[in-house]
């Protein structure tokens, strides 16, 4: 303790910072490898290394010999090996010109790509007259919801989208639960709702659809199946016949990474003002 207490007081401010550097470019290492065939290969290499310690601990030295001139070819061999992390990496250092680009304009970007993939996804169900119900999570978790479906924890994706409601496909008989920038699951049951008050034109996706909104603050986007036609609903109410341009800028009012900005005394005058919006849109 006496030891450690010791190397403690020694730390000084330099010291400080030079762990918080080399802790962040250990952190964006990992980021880069994550989910990638790089990340084993990190753990084969921990694992030799490992080895070759212990067969010089307990003085294995045919063993230690081998480990350590495999270690000295390997490095050339993980050039090779890690070419396409090690290219991918050198492109994001150019592409984010160290750090030019603040985190919220990436933010921004990542949440523009997203948002073109559901409008796009949604204009070619439309187009094709599928049905389809997409449930966009905020505040109100809907773990419950998503349990009840199938989990998928993808990216979205275009492609993705149109797949899952795709007639006759095991999974496009629900709704789809979309958590940040996750497609959560698929294929989940909703509540319908009671409002004796909806119109009779409305069939069983739209009411779900309007269901859940009434017991969440979840966006819910909606395309009919007999006419094409997309819908969204918020707060209990639905807005009907949404062109592709007016629903990327619902979702990107609603849902993007701008809205955190609001401070919170005009939370409930903003939620008060969209739900007066959509009354009229509903309308």
């Amino acid at each position: 303790m006496r030891d450690i207490l010791q190397i403690v007081s020694n730390i000084g401010v330099r010291d400080m910072v030079d762990i918080t550097i080399v802790a962040y470019v250990f952190y964006k290492i990992y980021m880069l490898i994550k989910e990638t065939r790089a990340k084993q290969l990190v753990k084969g290499i921990v694992v030799l290394l490992v080895v070759t310690q212990l067969s010089d601990w307990f003085q294995l030295h045919v063993m230690n010999w081998i480990l350590i001139n495999t270690m000295t070819v390997g490095l050339i061999a993980l050039l090779i090996v890690f070419q396409p992390e090690l290219r991918r990496a050198l492109e994001y250092i150019g592409r984010t010109k160290l750090l030019t680009k603040s985190m919220q304009e990436l933010e921004k970007e990542r949440f523009e790509h997203i948002s073109d993939e559901m409008v796009e996804a949604m204009s070619s169900l439309s187009r094709q007259k599928i049905g389809a119900l997409i449930v966009m999570e905020k505040e109100t978790g809907l773990s419950e919801v998503a349990e009840s479906g199938t989990n998928l924890d993808a990216d979205i994706s275009r492609g993705l989208l149109i797949n899952i409601f795709m007639p006759n496909t095991p999974l496009h008989d629900g709704a789809v639960i979309i958590r940040n920038d996750k497609i959560l699951a698929a294929g989940c049951f909703l509540p319908l709702s009671d409002n004796p008050s909806l119109s009779k034109e409305l069939g069983t996706r739209h009411r779900a659809g309007i269901g859940i909104s009434e017991k969440s603050d979840a966006f819910v986007i909606m395309v009919s199946e007999e006419t094409g036609a997309i819908s969204i609903a918020q707060h209990g109410k639905i807005s009907r016949f949404l062109d592709t341009k007016t629903l990327k800028t619902k979702i990107i009012n609603t849902m993007g990474p701008d809205r955190k900005k609001k401070t919170w005394p005009f939370i409930n005058l903003n939620w008060r003002k969209s739900h007066e919006n959509d009354e009229k849109d509903g309308e």
